[in-house]
This record gives C-alpha cells, structure tokens and sequence, in this order.
C-alpha cells in the first residue's frame, strides 16, 4: 500500500508548491517587456506551468535509479509513481507547454525560446548528477522563462528582459549552488531560496514601475512558503 496517496505523489514529483515562483518568473518576464496584461499573464502562466511540471516529472523520471539508493522516500522509487508514465507524462507536459506559448504568439522567437527552455530542461535532467555545468543550466532555465514570456508578450524584446532574465539566472545558480553544498540543513535552507525567486522577480518588476505587481509578486514568494508546507518542493 503506499504510503501517500495518488494525487499526493503526483503533486509531489510535479513539486507544486514551487509554481508561484513559475509564475512570478513569467509576471516580471512580460512587464519587463513593457506588455502586461491579465490575458497574456494568464495564457503564459499556463505555458510555463505546464514546461515545469513537464521537467519536474522528467526530472525524477531519469532520477529514479539513483534515488532508489539515496532518496528511497521520493515517489517513483516508492512505487507510488510508475518511471514509465512519469517519462510519459512528462514529455507530454513539454510539448503542450510548447504550444501554450505559441497560442500566445507564433513566431520564430517564442518557437526559440520554447525550443531552448525544453532542451535546457532536458539536458540538466539528463546530466545533473555528473556535470560540473548543471548549476548555470538550472539557472538558465529560469532566465530562459523571462526570455519566452517577454518574446510572447511583446514584438522585440527590450534591455529590460534580458537584465532580469540575467539577474535571476545568477539567482538560482547561486540557489543550486548551496543546496547541493547544505546537506542535512537543505531541508530548512532550499524551500526559503526558491521562495526568494519570487522576490528577485518584483525586484525587477519594481525596477520597471510596477510598484502593485512587484507587491504581487511578493505574495507569491509567500505562498510558496506555505505550499512547501504541504508538498515538499525539492
């Protein structure tokens, strides 16, 4: 029998809790570009959302055999989650991902960006574990999130996209830097640094004028600390 249940183990492999910050990353991507609006944030959301739970699930998935020996609590080597329909689900996820963000604007930059985000996220799922270069990937996956939202919201990309993708690429560099040196105290120290994501994003969102977004922003930050109550996000 396991140990949680269905859904449970499936928000837990997806690491809902983080998403706030998914969303964040897409906020400050678009009113850097200087094209916010409730729709594209919506619609954008739903993209980014879908390409992180897509990499979370992939994630694991390739994952599995080493967790088996140091993280036998996580789902798919619980048992509570198949590997198989983990890479199923997974690259299914990607894709719809993909085509959420072109619905928003089909052209050869979002299709880039979007390509780019998918191959980052496949490639430090793949190589994580023995590539001294996995930190700036998983950093770059994040700035890439700015890049696609800014590219999907607005026609050309402004300055202030690439400095906030610049500035939360080096954030979680940092981020994956530490958590992998913490050790026994990553369980008290990562769920705060990713929460922080949040907080990198409506500093840039403030930088650009946005004082009632930046705020919004925060408060995702904040409910990414309360989620990560309830489902673990690392």
């Amino acid at each position: 029998m396991s140990a949680r249940p269905f859904l449970r183990a499936h928000l837990t492999v997806a690491r809902v809790s983080n998403l706030p910050t998914v969303w964040t990353n897409v906020l400050a991507g678009i009113v850097a570009a200087g094209a916010f609006s409730w729709n594209a944030w919506w619609w954008l959301g739903v993209a980014a959302s879908l390409l992180y739970t897509g990499g979370m699930y992939t994630n694991d998935a390739f994952d599995a055999p080493i967790d088996a020996v140091r993280r036998s609590d996580r789902p798919i080597p619980a048992g509570e989650v198949w590997r198989s329909s983990a890479f199923v689900v997974g690259f299914a996820l990607l894709f719809l991902g993909l085509v959420a963000a072109l619905h928003v604007r089909a052209n050869a930059a979002v299709a880039t960006a979007g390509a780019s985000l998918v191959g980052a996220v496949t490639y430090y799922n793949v190589r994580h574990k023995q590539d001294a270069l996995a930190p700036i990937v998983m950093g770059a996956c994040r700035g890439l999130v700015y890049i696609l939202a800014g590219a999907a919201a607005a026609v050309v990309l402004p300055l202030a996209v690439w400095v906030g993708a610049g500035c939360v690429t080096v954030y979680v560099i940092l981020l994956t830097v530490i958590a992998k040196r913490a050790g026994p105290r990553a369980g008290a120290v990562v769920p705060r640094l990713i929460a922080g994501i949040s907080l990198v994003d409506a500093m840039v969102i403030l930088f650009c004028g946005s004082f009632w977004l930046a705020v919004l922003a925060v408060l995702g930050g904040a409910v990414t600390l309360a989620g990560q109550r309830l489902v673990s996000g690392d």
